[in-house]
């Protein structure tokens, strides 16, 4: 693969195109223009149209540097249709001389900038310019605006990617009756358009990105996505997995003593994992589903299939709040059918914690627990299933060390991630591609739907009466303190500020604290009281965004809702309405609020299905923060967007899979182009 050197890059350019994630030639083709600029035509001073950007051809009259109200560099300029000023806040000495010389020696200046009407007439600030012979002639295409970092300029760019588009191989990977049949322009066609558009190609359409040549652009992008994720799909299936063919025994002891039938979904997502377990190859399952559909008892009968076939299975999740409850429910479950269940975590006492390394290097059937069950020290006598709950909260390297854990005995156990945060179909289809998705889309009979309503902080008092009102009738409720991202400190500080307040308002009643730097035994028997009906009001912080379940507890108070994202909104309202009674959350938020502050709010007072939410949330927020790029391992697509090109991932799925069967060497090739070394991140 060609280096960037090849088109005469220094060591000290090559830096500053390193931060834009140019390294190679090829880097540098598909490194395209975020806007056009149209120099191809000259606008007259007196048709140039206020606010709209312009070129114009005019002769210097008079320069001068003024110094009220500001130091300023003035020109005064003229075509034949009329004069305008031109100011400079910013300018060296040297401007002042070339403006000078040119209007000594005729020179005309070509500018391009906006004009805008001052006091004295029209006048353009900080345009851009150069000096040109009176028979210079203009470009033939758009002038293309490219993504820059400081030290690298559009004009270096500009000739470095005119180089590269010369010397790359721009070849046709793709079958051209295919992309014929599509709509689709020939890779070279497609990048030669954008780099350097005709003056009649449709202006809109380029800015837009709806022009042919992006769409072709576009498919090629999420192609190379796709054939990356398929490509780790194939790898790890190629890698062997134990065989997990248990009796069915202790699963139907479970299903037996569980006072609730399963839904449909839960039966169709046990059927589809209990098929992958009983293969040669390692599973790599997602199991979505929204808050309260049942995701835990369909991890533990996965976890009994394990069980049975004679391996160990290991649950891990991201806070030691929602691993304590998975712990305590399924050590409830499991325990009486003769299930050793170990508990491991980093907050346990030093011997405490050597005594369930032990339990899990010998006897124990299922390890739940935090990262700490991936420390260096722990070793697992027989993993053949790793579950991993809220997945995405997990970076790549800590997902791949539980898997690494069941491979130093023997072959990779399975892996079933669970998460609560629906993921839109086009989202799963891009950047899950790699993945078996099972979706757990009904609730529950008994849940009951939780109402929300949006409070303005003025009404506090409003809220406080509606506590004293719930509790009076037998009920309890939560109140979540408002999210502070930037210190732990200041978090910890607004909860006992919030809980000294509520204690004050609400005298009379029992008010609990939880947060996430009390002791694990302290946050346990809080939990403990609260889920026995012996605390009536919870202050808590996000540590009960998932994994608690209160049945009583029928009313949440959300204070600054406007701080929260709504994956979390939506999470902190599945606490309430997991009873028989009528249950409220109320999201309680301070003015003004921002324009996302207040779509969000929109958003969750408006929907109450997840798939929805994060749909919408999807809109607002850009797959790369949904997904968390830096974490997923995922490239976060530049061009395609999945909302508006979700046809184009039903294609280049289809594209890749061809591809990879019939044609791998120009898959490989097509990978190489779009992602060079990057490809190494997807391998997780």
């Amino acid at each position: 693969m060609p280096e960037i050197e090849g088109v005469g890059v220094t060591p000290a350019l090559r830096a500053k195109l390193g931060r834009l994630g140019l390294e190679r030639i090829d880097d540098l083709v598909v490194h395209l223009p975020l806007r056009y600029e149209d120099e191809t035509r000259l606008t007259a001073i007196s048709h140039a149209v206020t606010g709209m950007p312009v070129q114009i051809e005019a002769s210097v009259l008079d320069v001068s540097v003024q110094f009220r109200p500001r130091r300023q560099l003035v020109a005064k300029v003229a075509d034949d249709s009329g004069e305008a000023t031109l100011r400079f806040l910013n300018f060296y000495g040297s401007q002042t001389k070339q403006l000078e010389a040119a209007r000594e020696d005729g020179r005309k200046l070509r500018l391009f900038g906006e004009v805008r009407q001052g006091f004295w007439g029209p006048e353009m600030v900080h345009p851009r310019y150069r000096l040109v012979a009176a028979d210079a002639s203009l470009p033939e295409s758009l002038t293309p605006v490219y993504p820059a970092t400081a030290g690298v300029s559009q004009n270096s760019l500009r000739k470095l990617i005119a180089k590269a588009l010369g010397q790359s191989d721009l070849s046709e990977l793709l079958d051209k009756s295919w992309c014929q049949r599509h709509g689709l322009f020939t890779f070279a066609e497609a990048v030669r358009l954008l780099h350097a558009p005709p003056p009649s190609a449709n202006s809109q359409a380029l800015q837009a990105r709806t022009h042919p040549a992006w769409r072709r652009v576009k498919f090629d992008e999420v192609l190379a996505q796709q054939l990356s994720l398929r490509k780790a799909y194939q790898a790890r299936r190629a890698k062997g997995a134990p065989v997990l063919n248990g009796d069915g025994g202790v699963r139907r002891q479970l299903l037996g003593a569980l006072p609730f039938p399963l839904t449909a979904a839960q039966q169709r997502a046990l059927g589809e994992i209990a098929d992958d377990l009983v293969r040669p190859v390692p599973m790599q399952r997602l199991l979505q589903g929204d808050v309260g559909s049942g995701k835990t008892v369909v991890a533990a009968l996965a976890a009994c299939q394990a069980i049975e076939a004679g391996f160990q299975a290991a649950l891990m999740a991201p806070t030691e709040i929602l691993a304590e409850q998975h712990y305590l429910k399924l050590r409830a479950w499991l325990e009486p059918l003769g299930v050793e269940v170990a508990w491991l975590t980093g907050s346990l006492k030093k011997a405490d914690k050597q005594a369930s390394q032990q339990h899990a290097a010998t006897t124990a059937h299922l390890i739940v627990g935090t990262h700490a069950m991936i420390q260096e020290s722990v070793d697992y006598a027989r993993l053949g299933l790793a579950i991993i709950d809220e997945q995405h909260r997990f970076g790549v390297a800590q997902r791949l060390e539980l898997r690494r854990k069941g491979e130093k005995n023997a072959l990779p156990p399975h892996q079933l991630m669970m998460s609560a945060t629906p993921i839109p179909r086009t989202l799963a289809m891009s950047y899950y591609a790699d993945l078996d998705v099972s979706v757990l889309d009904e609730l529950p009979p008994g849940r009951t739907p939780v109402r929300t309503r949006l409070v303005s902080d003025a009404r506090r008092d409003e809220v406080i009466e509606r506590i004293r009102g719930a509790i009076a009738a037998g009920r309890q409720a939560y109140w979540v303190c408002p999210l502070i991202e930037e210190s732990e400190k200041l978090q910890l500080q607004t909860a006992l500020d919030t809980h000294a307040v509520l204690s004050r308002e609400l005298a009379g009643l029992r008010v609990g604290l939880v947060h996430g730097r009390l002791k694990a035994d302290e946050k346990a028997a809080t939990m403990a009281e609260f889920a026995a009906g012996n605390i009536d009001v919870l202050v808590a912080t996000t540590v009960i965004e998932v994994g608690v379940d209160v049945p009583n507890a029928s009313l949440m108070v959300i204070e600054h809702a406007e701080r929260f994202g709504l994956s979390q909104l939506h999470q902190l309202r599945g606490r309430v309405g997991r009873g028989q009674h009528e249950s409220v959350c109320v999201l309680l938020y301070q003015q003004p609020l921002s324009e996302t502050a207040r779509a969000r709010l929109k958003i969750i007072y408006e929907n109450t299905d997840g798939f929805e939410i994060a749909r919408q949330d999807l809109q607002l927020r850009g797959p790369g923060e949904f997904v968390g790029s830096r974490q997923s391992g995922v490239p976060v697509l530049r061009y395609a967007d999945l909302e508006a090109d979700a046809d184009l991932i039903e294609l280049a799925r289809e594209m890749a899979d061809t591809l990879l069967r019939e044609a791998p060497e120009r898959a490989e090739r097509h990978l190489a182009r779009w992602l060079g070394s990057r490809q190494e991140l997807l391998k997780a």
